[in-house]
Parts: structure tokens; C-alpha cells; sequence
């Protein structure tokens, strides 16, 4: 196994043969022990074209147990109206919605509408904003259609996400689009298991690294020994050793366990999208893996961005593009022949691949392209030398790195003995005012949130910066290499004007902490069973800055209202639901408290969220 990434053969982590969409529904309880392998004459034909769409305002959703084959055996989902994923809901903008979700099950479950401005109420977060739906039981959820564009919906009780309780929606907008497109998709990401995920969860929390088969090997040593020299190569590794980490913790979860789906069709099958030449197509991508970070090309084709998060932004042409766990991204493309183009959806790990076609005739398929080499991480993942990996920190856009109170010259190395096992405190990096985006924050006060640090934390960034020109850890090289341009977040920028601008009264900055080898995860130290919420006022314009003291990116949710991200350009500032924080880095973003009552902040990795979690109480 040690040759697991990128050595094996490419079906043999691929192995999925059907949709689950599109298999029997047998109605069976949740309770399979062992593993049932298919013979053909079990398997429904397949469905490459993804789950149905429901139009309207008006409608019926349940929740109920439902027979899945992605692997060669069957499985049980969880599933709405019989599918995995569940159908596109297809809404517009303005209308009120009125959705009836009912529960086949034998448990708990409960739907939120992730990035959907709404009453606290409607939310669908148990023991925040309602009580969760019990077995045998309906709840009518009716809010206001507020916004238009992508974005989508999952259970948020228990690990139900996991095993299939997520789907796409589709608002269109009042008034006409901006941009023009002939066809119109949704490409929805996930990644499927065929362990429980509680078994899942109990191998991490025993052995971190169970997932993993990148660690180095002797082999590995010889290798680097040879292009770096033996002090070099032992310098580089007694470091990691000594901080009990390693450079490969890219994913938790891998394609060891995981097949990673597009539509609900394993790469086997292909999820698969018509057209005419010359059409323009409207790709919305939308990232519902539990676990994984995708980056996302079609060879041959270029994209050009159009929205982020379901906001529309300023079109940006590009080759490339990550995105994390539960963003949206809408990019048009245009194929100027009759030939087909391959939707390759890689893993961050590389080790899989979420795939489909944009083809004229189904019976034409593109190659499969390689996946790029799997990324190692660097000091500048730990927040580091950032200077030494590349980066030009006077030109990071519209950041005044000198108010930011950092020394542009080279970082000083961590202090590997505070990063130890017994972390009695933490040297805050108080940021100084202004430390956003220009024109903003001079009059603003940092609240400090209590912290706390121990033997579940396990390093802390010395010098964090803001990345937002970085395409993250396995990226950051693809325009010097393969000539492919990859988006960033400094890239985004929305396409009208900032609506409040206001500057902030204050600034929140948590930390993002945690502790791999122990599988604890966190924010300020503190699991969300023994935090206190935060506590905003209703109304006010505040700034709250992240810092990533952990070696893996985060995908940061704040529940009910947009987090603004501040990218250098206070006039356009782009709207988003969920932002990801890379390792060793921070970011800010500006939130205008204009929803009363109670709403989840968390990591949306599900495995990361039963500790990185925070209540905010808006009043």
C-alpha cells in the first residue's frame, strides 16, 4: 500500500459502477453489517445525466433509507425522495418557498440551506435554531427567496451529509442575468464511503493517519538525500519528527476509502452534459464532499468565473480552479468543436478524481487526463519563511503588511518547544488596526476571545499572513509548469458595488486550532461542548479575522449572514458563505449583523466540526 498514490492503476480506487440516483429503492433500514456484492441483473441502468430537477415554489421532500452500489456493493444512503444526491430544487428570486420534509427514518434528521439568507427559524441547525425532525414526524419549512444564483442543502444532523443528504439549488434571478449562456448545469461534487461514518470517525481518532498512504517511505529518503543532500534531508526531517507532524497530512479521509462522485456518478460512469458547438455553457459547480478540496479543469477549455458562492463577481478567465468544501463556483464555457471535453475534478491528496464530459453525442468521450503530483507541505504551511517559498509580501494586494505589525524579512523558525505537548500559552499576533482591507478598521477594537492551550493543541503559526493571491498547496506552481492559470481569491471581485461600507466597530479574531495526532480539533483551544457563543449586536459592522494555526486548509461557514471577504479592493468586496483559511495563513472578512437570533460558525469539514464549531447569538 505504500504504493497507493498515484502507482496504483486508476479503477482500482474507481471502482463504482452505477449512480446511486438510479438504483432500486428497497426501503431497507440502516442496520447492514456486511457487505452485499451486486450481480448485473441487480443494477438499475444508469442515469449519466445526474438527479432530477423540481421547479416551483411548493414542495415535498422525504427523508428515508435507500440501496446505493458506487463500489460493487450495496450499501445503504441516506437519501431524499429516493435519491443520492437529492433533487435540484429550482427556485426564483423573490418568491416564497414552502418546503414539507418528512422523515422515513429511525432517527433525528433536519435540512439547512447552505448560503440562503433567512429567518433563524427556517435554518435547520438542531438545538439552535429548531429542534431537528424526529422519526415519523413532518416540518414545514417557508422563508422569502432573497437572493438569486447556486448554492445547495444538506442534512445538518449527525453524519447523514455523509451518506447522501445533500443536494443543488438553483434560484433565478428577478431581473435579467449578465452574462449569456445557452445551457445551463450543475456539477455537484462528493465524495462516498462505503464504512459507516461513525467507524470512519473512530479510525481518525485513533490513528490520524489511518487514511494516509503518502507518508515517506526509505525510499522517499533516498530520493531526497540525492537531490537535497544528508544535512539537508535530516535537518528537514528531525523537524517534523520533532513536531510529531508530518508533510503529507494533506486529507484525513482519502481515495483509500472514498469514491469520489460528479452528479452522483462515480468516474466509471461519468456524469455526462450535451451540447451544440459554439453554445455557451453555464457550469454550477458545488462542492458537497464531506471531507475532500477538489481542483477543478477541463483540458482544452478555458472557464471564465461569472460567480462565487452564488454572488455574481467580476468574469475572470481562467484554466483552473480549487474549491473547498461547500463552495460554489458558476463558470461559462464555450466549445468551439465537436469534440468532447473532460470535466476532471482531482482531489487535493490526489488520490482521486470526480469526473464527466461535455460532449455533442453521449457515445463520444474525452481522455482522462493524469492528475498532477501529489503536494507536500512547506514552512510556509506552517507559517514560516514565507519570503524564502517565493512570495513578494509587499505586493500582496492592497494589504499594508507594515501596519500589520510583520517584519517582511525573513520569519523567524517556530518555537518548537512552545509547540510541544505542554502549551500553558500563546504568543497572540494582535494585529494592528487597519489591518484589512484599505479605507477600512481605523476606528475599530479587538475583542478578545478567551483561548486556552494544552496537550490538545500542537503548534501555533508564528507569523501568519494574508494569502489571498496563493492558490493554495499543490497550485501554487501551475502557471510556471503547465501554463495554466488558477484562480485566487484576490482574483474575485464582486460585480457591483459594496453595499454597506461602513467601517468596522470592532474586529473578532479566533484561531483555528488542533491537534492531528490526537484528532482534536478547535477554535481558540476551546471545543465548541465548552465555549461560549459570541455574542453580536444587531446591527453592527464588524470585522472577523481568521488565523489557521493548523497545517490543513479549513473551509470556514458563517450561518445567516454573508461574510464579506476583504481582498484589497474595499468597492467591490466579494459576498461569501463560506471561505477557506490555507494552513499557516489568515484571512478577514467584514459581517454586517442584520440576522436576530441564534447561528452555527464552523469548519464545514465534517469530521473537524464536532470541535470547530461556535454559536453566534445575534441580538
Amino acid at each position: 500500500m505504500n504504493n497507493f498514490n498515484g502507482r496504483l492503476s486508476r479503477r482500482h480506487f474507481v471502482t463504482g459502477a452505477v449512480a446511486g440516483s438510479s438504483l432500486l429503492g428497497l426501503g431497507l433500514t440502516a442496520n447492514i453489517a456486511h457487505a452485499t456484492k451486486l450481480n448485473s441483473a441487480e443494477l438499475a441502468p444508469p442515469n449519466p445525466f445526474g438527479p432530477e430537477t423540481l421547479r416551483g415554489n411548493n414542495f415535498n421532500l422525504t427523508y428515508g433509507y435507500q440501496d446505493v452500489n458506487f463500489t460493487g456493493y450495496k450499501r445503504v444512503a441516506t437519501a431524499v425522495n429516493g435519491s443520492v444526491p437529492a433533487p435540484i430544487l429550482r427556485w426564483t428570486e423573490g418568491e416564497t418557498v414552502t418546503i414539507n420534509v418528512s422523515n422515513n427514518m429511525a432517527i433525528d434528521t433536519s435540512i439547512h440551506w447552505h448560503g440562503m439568507i433567512l429567518p433563524t427559524g427556517m435554518d435547520g441547525v438542531p438545538g439552535l435554531s429548531f429542534d431537528g425532525i424526529k422519526p415519523g414526524a413532518s416540518f414545514k419549512y417557508q422563508f422569502k427567496v432573497k437572493q438569486s444564483g447556486t448554492y445547495w442543502y444538506h442534512s445538518h444532523s449527525g453524519f447523514q451529509e455523509q451518506t447522501g443528504a445533500y443536494g443543488a439549488i438553483v434560484i433565478d434571478p428577478i431581473e435579467p442575468v449578465p452574462y449569456e449562456y445557452d445551457r445551463d448545469y450543475v456539477v455537484l461534487l462528493s465524495d462516498w464511503s462505503d464504512e459507516k461514518p461513525e467507524n470512519v470517525y473512530t479510525k481518525l481518532k485513533k490513528m490520524s493517519h489511518y487514511y494516509n498512504f503518502s507518508e515517506r517511505t526509505a525510499g522517499n529518503l533516498l530520493d531526497e538525500i540525492k537531490e537535497k543532500g544528508v544535512m539537508k534531508t535530516w535537518s528537514a526531517r528531525s523537524m517534523w519528527n520533532n513536531m510529531r507532524m508530518s508533510d503529507r497530512d494533506i486529507s484525513d479521509v482519502t481515495g483509500y476509502t472514498y469514491t469520489y462522485l460528479m452528479n452522483g456518478q462515480t468516474p466509471d460512469q461519468g456524469w455526462v452534459g450535451l451540447f451544440n458547438k459554439g453554445e455557451k455553457i453555464r457550469l454550477r459547480f458545488i462542492n458537497a464532499a464531506a471531507m475532500t478540496f477538489f481542483d477543478i479543469r477541463i483540458p482544452g477549455l478555458k472557464m471564465t468565473v461569472i460567480a462565487s458562492d452564488g454572488q455574481n463577481i467580476q468574469p475572470v478567465s481562467i484554466d483552473e480552479f480549487r474549491i473547498g468544501v461547500a463552495e460554489t463556483y458558476d463558470v461559462i464555457v464555450e466549445p468551439l468543436s465537436d469534440v468532447a471535453y473532460t470535466v476532471f475534478a482531482q482531489t487535493i491528496d490526489r488520490t482521486g478524481y470526480a469526473l464527466g464530459s461535455l460532449t455533442p453525442d453521449i457515445a463520444i468521450k474525452a481522455p482522462i487526463p493524469d492528475m498532477d503530483p501529489a503536494p507536500v507541505l512547506t514552512h510556509m504551511d506552517m507559517g514560516m519563511d514565507h519570503a524564502a517559498m517565493g512570495h513578494n509580501m509587499s505586493s500582496m494586494k492592497g494589504m499594508d503588511h507594515a501596519a500589520m505589525g510583520h517584519d517582511m524579512s525573513p520569519m523567524k523558525g517556530m518555537d518548537h518547544a512552545a509547540m510541544g505537548h505542554d502549551m500553558p500559552s500563546m504568543k497572540m499576533d494582535k494585529p494592528k488596526i487597519g489591518s484589512g482591507i484599505a479605507g477600512y478598521g481605523s476606528s475599530s477594537k479587538i475583542t478578545h476571545v478567551k483561548t486556552e492551550f494544552g496537550p490538545h493543541i500542537d503548534m501555533r503559526t508564528e507569523a501568519p499572513i494574508f494569502m489571498l493571491d496563493d492558490p493554495g498547496i499543490g497550485l501554487r506552481d501551475h502557471q510556471k509548469l503547465y501554463g495554466r492559470k488558477v484562480l485566487t481569491y484576490s482574483d474575485i471581485k464582486n460585480l457591483t458595488k459594496t453595499q454597506d461600507r461602513r467601517e468596522p466597530e470592532r474586529e473578532i479574531e479566533l484561531h483555528l486550532t488542533g491537534n492531528m495526532s490526537r484528532y482534536m480539533w478547535s477554535l481558540n483551544g476551546i471545543k465548541f461542548a465548552d465555549a461560549k457563543p459570541l455574542k453580536l449586536k444587531f446591527g453592527e459592522r464588524l470585522r472577523i479575522t481568521l488565523v489557521n494555526d493548523t497545517m490543513m486548509n479549513h473551509p470556514m461557514h458563517l450561518h445567516g449572514m454573508w461574510s464579506e471577504l476583504e481582498t484589497g479592493d474595499a468597492d467591490y468586496i466579494p459576498r461569501k458563505h463560506t471561505i477557506i483559511v490555507q494552513p499557516g495563513a489568515k484571512v478577514s472578512y467584514l459581517v454586517t449583523a442584520d440576522a436576530k437570533g441564534r447561528w452555527a460558525f464552523h469548519c464545514h469539514l465534517i469530521y473537524h466540526m464536532l470541535g470547530m464549531f461556535r454559536e453566534v447569538s445575534v441580538s
